[in-house]
């Protein structure tokens, strides 16, 4: 026995012999409170035995007899594991024919010449003594029909009969013998059934379970189907089982017939009981098994029939009731429930207890959950009687009760859905007769982990970067962590990813990157998981194995293998080809095919030497081609087709010039290509005319009339024929220049800027050649209102087909134009018609080419203009249209004054001083007025207000004022330092508050200064004709009106001389508002200072 334990330690390692131990054993612990018993151990020694010496005889047998070998091993202890092996300690192979039973004997269904052999050895192997025994070895000799009746013929005569030949036979079973047999097996075991036939052809063996279907799931078959094997079997696996032999001459069967016991299996083991003096109880056992087992008590490890009585107890059957229990009543009882099969043995200890209330829970425990998840609250405790359990939340709370809540019988308080408002302190109290004792835990709630951005399902080409985001929320108390895993595993130990703070990057993506990508995010109280799937695409890998097959003159098979798709489908494989013969190196297409297909029927050109190759396209890309088919040079024969895009068109009046586009290698279908090329006159009862070349792409017939049409045919040939009969194309011999110009030419001017043109067309002869249009040339003459010649420049209208209108745009109003026209072929143009005279009648002028505003007084302006750049007519007058812009950004009466054509100034007066004026100006025609252009203008202030205003810096008044004040506040400073140092209080910025710096105190109108200080950014000169701010936007405090509404757009234009006209003569102009209409008015000062 080991020292403080009750371990047995039997060691035979110095001596001994291990069957001196040999026997049943059986351990007993015990105290003052009773006795326990373990289960019976029976120890026995390991034995392998050597086989019995036996003379054995050799085997003959004839070809297609069974055979059995007999093993026999030595029975050991445990069982030895039986294999048959020859001399060279390689197994002997084993098939439907040959095969190891149960019983280790080697069977043979039928023997064949090659069975024959010397060294049949049989092996036991004993695992526990890791020893192996060996059988002698045994010998087979097969004779075969042939060289038995060898042998016989040579020893008898001819009149002695002769072996059989090897005959089929039905089956026949070598194990088990009979038609029935049966077999038990124990619940729970293993069952082996077993069947072996014998019989040529070798037999095939089925398994059926009659009444029944063979248990799914835990049914196997073994030895090539001659053993069923079912596990963990129990009662219902008993019944009848039936083996089948059957090969092509009938068949023979075997009933098994199995039933299953069962050694004693526990349905209610005893329990141990605690109990308080005076309480009640029971121990039950209850076991079950085939047969059933008896049930039998002891107590302390003595049969209860002679064990110490107690009044407390009564023992029925597999109960035991205890009735009002004392101390002295505590035992430990034993169950033992056998039959023949086995046994069960169960302890159970009685103890009578009488102990005040202990809580086992640590006080003031902290439980940490997360909200709207289970809280669990344990209050484990002990005592007898068995306390009971109450729970309290809070210092004065009272009992907690409620669907809230669930109580468990081990004290346990849980809440099924935890909120906020359940975290604080709980206080668990057990009592029972003997005391109350009680405990607080406190209970946290937490919020939950999770995952407010998930990571996103990803398709990634091959080489590029891509990121999954895992953004979490927690709660503040808790610290996360956050794990990446691939494929359920830790990512690889690669660079390439990138785990950021809530992403995770994998940079140059590779076809091993694809998988599930999952982010979990870790607390010490949950878990939050999610994932997305990255797949990696890439072009496919190329096809390969290609196969030619069906070789036919006009037609092959190509089959290939698809290379990996790369996780994009394959939509289509396109297959080229090359022809060796007459393209080397140069691939053509042949045809595609669906990506479905792995199969294609390609047709054929004869004398061709094809190979093929193909291409897999996906929706990522096409993949690097496959490599070359086999080469296939089909057979030469005449042309199928003949030169297409055959033309005839002369380059000269008298030729015509044969075009066609050459056939290529593959479509010559032999050697020696050429080309019969035949003509003739058309609407001419002529012969056709032809010649045969080489392979070459025109031919040139001379010496034609001009422009006549021609039935021409271009035929292919080589050395074995014709193509068939060609098509014929109508061509026209060479084209001369036009004879003729069009007649009757007439103009009818429609307004001053478009005129329409007639002529009559010439005749089709005349033309000789493709009539493709007519051109007109005109220009102008003069303009009738200036009465200059300038530049001629001739503009030119072509007008396509056999057209004898056209529209002349773009003309200048009140001008003289001359215009013929021409007809024009495809040689060139023709003759011109005589030049016709048309004048276009007068329109609106332009604008004035210039406004200037200058001589600003009190009370004129002086306007200065430039006649119009295009007067188009006879000027008749001008119109200057003006108002007054007041300060409050209204417009004031427009004034309108009419002004002769040849005047080019004008002086305004009577105006009103310092005040600002629109001008609108325009030009007029007898048609009408033409476009007006604007400007702005102020008139001067009164000349001392000026003055004051531009040289108040420098006056000696101001400056004497300014020192004046200076000196006042350094007076004033002194005086309340003094007062200060005295004691006294002054308040300096009352002082301050009533002696203000005149040079911010605002100026009155009354006197002649200014209503507000002007810094010297107000005294920058204005840029003429503007008055919107930078952004050329009015801001709304100054005026609820936009300058647009005037007209006046953002786009500034020039005069003539080069001055601005400012933004109102941008674009054409509204016409001027006549009532009150907002705009922007300068300050007087600024307006000033714009003119100076």
């Amino acid at each position: 026995m080991k020292p403080n334990s009750g371990t047995l330690v039997i060691n035979i390692m110095n001596g001994g012999k291990a069957e001196a131990y040999e026997g049943v054993y059986q351990c007993t612990a015990r105290n003052e409170r009773g006795a326990a018993i373990s289960n019976n151990i029976v120890v026995r020694p390991s034995r392998s035995p050597l086989w019995t010496k036996e003379k054995l005889e050799p085997n003959h047998v004839r070809e297609g007899d069974s055979l059995v070998l007999h093993c026999r091993p030595p029975v050991g202890l445990p069982p030895p594991i039986i294999f048959w092996m020859d001399n060279a300690f390689q197994r002997l192979p084993q098939s439907e024919r040959v095969s190891q039973g149960l019983n280790g004997d080697l069977y043979f269904s039928n023997v064949q010449p090659e069975d024959t052999r010397e060294d049949y050895i049989c092996y036991a192997r004993f695992n526990h003594t890791q020893t192996i025994q060996q059988k002698q070895p045994i010998s087979v000799k097969v004779f075969s029909m042939d060289s038995l009746n060898d042998t016989i013929a040579a020893n008898l005569s001819d009149t002695d009969i002769f072996a059989k030949p090897v005959t089929e036979r039905q089956p026949v079973l070598l194990t088990p013998t009979g038609s029935t047999s049966t077999k038990v097996e124990l619940r729970g075991n293993v069952l082996l059934l077993e069947c072996i036939a014998a019989g040529l052809p070798t037999p095939v063996i089925r398994w059926i379970k009659e009444g029944g279907e063979l248990p799914a799931n835990r049914t196997f078959f073994e030895n090539f189907k001659k053993t069923l094997k079912i596990i963990d079997v129990s009662e219902a696996d008993s019944g009848n089982y039936k083996c089948i032999a059957r090969n092509a001459l009938g068949s023979v069967h075997h009933v098994i017939s199995v039933t299953v016991k069962a050694a004693p299996y526990w349905i209610t083991a005893p329990r141990n009981l605690v109990l308080s003096p005076g309480e009640d109880g029971t121990l039950i056992c209850r076991a079950n098994g085939n047969p059933k087992p008896s049930i039998s008590w002891l107590a302390n490890g003595v049969p209860i029939a002679i064990a110490p009585e107690d009044p407390s107890r009564k023992v029925d059957g597999d109960t035991i009731i205890f009735s009002h229990v004392q101390e002295r009543s505590s035992a430990v009882y034993q169950c033992n429930a056998s039959n023949e099969y086995g046994y069960l043995l169960a302890n159970a200890f009685v103890n009578v207890l009488a102990e005040p209330p202990r809580i086992l829970t640590p006080a003031n425990k902290l439980y940490q959950v997360i909200a709207d998840s289970p809280a669990l609250l344990d209050c484990a405790y002990f005592g007898s009687p068995k306390p009971e359990i109450e729970w309290f939340k809070g210092v004065k709370g009272s009992i907690l009760r409620g669907n809230e809540y669930v109580f468990h019988d081990n004290g346990t308080l849980e809440i099924p859905v935890a909120q906020k408002n359940n975290a604080g302190t709980y206080t668990c109290v057990a009592r029972n007769e003997l005391g109350k004792i009680q405990n607080e835990v406190q209970l946290e709630i937490k919020d939950p982990t999770m995952i407010i951005k998930q990571p996103e399902y990803k398709v990634i080409q091959r080489y590029g970067q891509v990121s999954f985001e895992c953004i979490i929320k927690h709660d503040s108390t808790l610290l996360p962590t956050v794990t990446w895993l691939k494929d359920n595993d830790e990512l690889p130990d690669d660079e390439r990813f990138l785990v950021g703070k809530d992403n995770l990057t994998i940079m140059n993506v590779t076809d091993k990157d694809d998988g599930t990508y999952t982010c979990i995010v870790n607390t010490t109280l949950d878990s939050v998981s999610a994932s997305a799937v990255l797949t990696v695409v890439a072009r496919p890998n190329p096809p390969f194995d290609l196969e030619l097959t069906g070789q036919l003159e006009r037609s092959i098979d190509l089959s290939w293998l698809p290379g990996d798709e790369n996780n994009s489908p394959v939509t289509s494989f396109v297959i080229e080809f090359e022809d060796a013969l007459h393209e080397p190196g140069v691939w053509r297409y042949q045809t595609e095919v669906p990506g479905s297909q792995t199969t294609a029927q390609l047709k054929l050109s004869p004398y061709v030497n094809y190979s093929f190759r193909v291409i897999a396209v996906n929706r990522i890309g096409r993949s690097q081609p496959s490599e070359p088919s086999e080469q296939y040079l089909t057979k030469s024969a005449s042309p199928d087709e003949n030169p297409a895009n055959v033309q005839g068109i002369g380059s000269e009046p008298d030729n015509l010039v044969i075009t066609w586009e050459p056939l290529k290698g593959f479509q010559s279908n032999g050697p020696g290509l050429q080309y019969k090329v035949s003509w003739r006159q058309k609407d001419v009862d002529d012969e056709w005319t032809s010649v045969i070349v080489a392979n070459v792409s025109k031919y040139i017939v001379s010496g034609t009339p001009t422009f006549v049409p021609y039935e021409v045919k271009v035929q292919a040939l080589n050395d074995l024929g014709y193509a068939p009969e060609p098509s014929e194309v109508i061509g026209h011999s060479g084209e001369d220049l036009p004879m003729v110009a069009p007649g009757n030419v007439q103009v009818h001017v429609i307004n001053s800027t478009l005129a329409k043109v007639h002529w009559d067309p010439v005749p089709l002869k005349s033309v000789r050649g493709h009539l493709q249009g007519y051109k007109v040339y005109y220009w102008k003459v003069q303009s009738l209102s200036r009465r200059s010649r300038r530049h001629v420049e001739k503009k030119i209208l072509t007008f396509r087909g056999n057209k004898t209108f056209g529209m002349l745009p773009g003309l200048e109003p009140y001008s003289s134009y001359k215009l013929n026209v021409r007809v024009v072929n495809g040689k060139g143009e023709g003759p011109a018609s005589p030049d016709k005279v048309f004048k276009t009648p007068e329109g609106v002028p332009s604008s004035p080419s210039f406004l200037k505003i200058t001589n600003p007084t009190l009370d004129s302006l002086t306007l200065e203009w430039g006649s119009p750049t295009h007067p188009n007519g006879v000027l008749t007058s001008y119109t200057l249209k003006f108002q007054p812009i007041n300060n409050t950004h209204e417009l004031g009466p427009l004034v309108e004054i009419r002004i002769p054509a040849n005047e080019s100034s004008l002086i305004l007066k009577n105006l009103n001083y310092s005040t600002r004026y629109k001008f609108y100006f325009n030009a007029q025609t007898s048609v009408g007025s033409g476009s007006q252009i604007t400007e702005e203008a102020v008139t001067i202030m009164d000349e001392a207000m000026a003055s004051r205003q531009v040289d108040i810096a420098t006056q000696g008044w101001f400056i004497g004022l300014m020192c004046a004040v200076a000196l006042l506040i350094l007076i004033l400073l002194i005086v309340c330092f003094i007062r200060r140092n005295k004691g006294g209080k002054y308040p300096v910025k009352e002082k301050e508050d009533a002696h203000a710096d005149p040079e911010i105190q605002p100026m009155k109108e009354d006197d002649g200064t200014f209503g507000e200080y002007s810094d010297a950014e107000d005294h920058k000169p204005l840029k003429k004709g503007s008055r919107t701010p930078s952004d050329r936007t009015v801001k709304k405090e100054d005026s609820d009106d936009s300058l647009v509404d005037y007209g006046e757009g953002v786009n500034g234009q020039f005069n003539e001389d080069g001055s601005f006209i400012g933004q109102y003569s941008g674009k054409k102009e509204k016409e001027p508002a006549e009532g009150n209409e907002s705009s922007e008015a300068p300050s007087p000062v600024n307006a000033m200072n714009s003119f100076v």
